[in-house]
């Protein structure tokens, strides 16, 4: 039985400062780089095309302005997203600020109620901004790719794809559960 749903959003907050400091045509350390490659969410999402060193040479080539050379599609697609950040912080921010003011109590009941295979008592949702999957399932972790966090002003609401995040959220959780 599902007791809490924890939101995780600690490394968009440190890839924030990332994107904010680059507009800013300020320098960020080699050890910043570092500290956020080793960061929880980016950790759940490594495998043998994507990992550490990968978010490393991304960033850095941002940072610098340099080209960057990608040695597969999700690397290539890390550092396109990056920049793609960079082009409107405005846009950004009302990206992360839904994240911020998500409450997923509402979901537990539901969630509860519904036969699954499988019993967490914490479920954590990672906001991480990757490459090219929506999201990646790992025990208990549902981690999902920031960058297609998708804000629509007209209607005040927030996407991850079709679905309303809070909707998107409990999809993906009964997915995981079973």
């Amino acid at each position: 039985m599902v007791q809490r749903i924890k939101v995780n959003f600690d490394t968009v907050e440190a890839m924030l400062f990332f994107w904010q400091t680059t507009n800013d045509r300020e320098k960020v350390t080699e050890k910043y780089l570092n500290d956020v490659a080793d960061m929880e969410g980016l950790k759940l999402i490594y495998d043998e095309e994507f990992d550490g060193e990968s978010v490393r040479r991304a960033m850095s080539a941002v940072s610098n302005r340099e080209p960057f050379q990608s040695k597969s599609k999700k690397e290539g697609r890390f550092w396109n997203n990056n920049l793609w950040m960079l082009e409107d912080l405005e846009y950004t921010n009302s990206m992360l600020q839904p994240i911020k003011k998500l409450n997923l109590d509402t979901i537990i009941d539901e969630i509860n109620s519904l036969k699954v295979s499988k019993n967490f008592e914490t479920i954590e949702v990672f906001f991480v901004p990757f490459h090219t999957d929506e999201y990646i399932i790992l025990d208990n972790k549902l981690i999902i790719n920031f960058f297609r966090v998708r804000p629509d002003f007209a209607s005040e609401k927030t996407y991850i794809g079709e679905l309303e995040i809070t909707d998107f959220i409990k999809e993906k959780i009964i997915e995981l559960l079973n």
